[in-house]
């Protein structure tokens, strides 16, 4: 199976936050982790925050950015994924750039994993909630 990983888990592999341990439980086999490109940017931008915030130091967030891909087996082109990541935004409505993982799961048959709450309820009872899974309950 193919997982589709989202920055709300991505950072928690880099942070001590809620369903770390979950979030490192995908580790175990990373051959399976896919991503759009975008979640780089996405977690570059957590990163950039969590310092302003004071909760890692510049060091960390620069390294939060520069070794995430070696985390993740396939990280796939977000242009190619934009289009379908817009029409299941309008679908939805639900943010594009959340869509865009969404749009991954998809093309390569994956599930979309996700700390986000939001996105959960966003697909729920809709033709895309096979494809998005809540981070407590994916598989080890």
């Amino acid at each position: 199976m193919i997982y589709v990983v989202d920055a709300s888990v991505a950072v928690k592999w880099f942070v001590r936050e809620e369903l770390r341990d979950e979030a490192m439980r995908l580790l175990d086999d990373v051959s399976r982790l896919h991503a759009p490109d975008w979640i780089v940017l996405e977690v570059a931008h957590a990163a950039s925050k969590k310092w302003r915030d004071g909760e890692i130091d510049a060091d960390q967030a620069q390294a939060m950015a520069a070794t995430l891909p070696d985390f993740i087996a396939r990280l796939h082109g977000s242009v190619a994924l934009t289009t379908r990541a817009l029409a299941i935004a309008m679908a939805l409505p639900h943010p594009v750039y959340d869509c865009l993982y969404i749009a991954c799961a998809e093309a390569n048959d994956g599930v979309v994993v996700t700390a986000d709450k939001r996105l959960c309820q966003a697909v729920r009872q809709t033709a895309f909630a096979g494809l998005v899974r809540h981070l407590e309950d994916a598989p080890p």
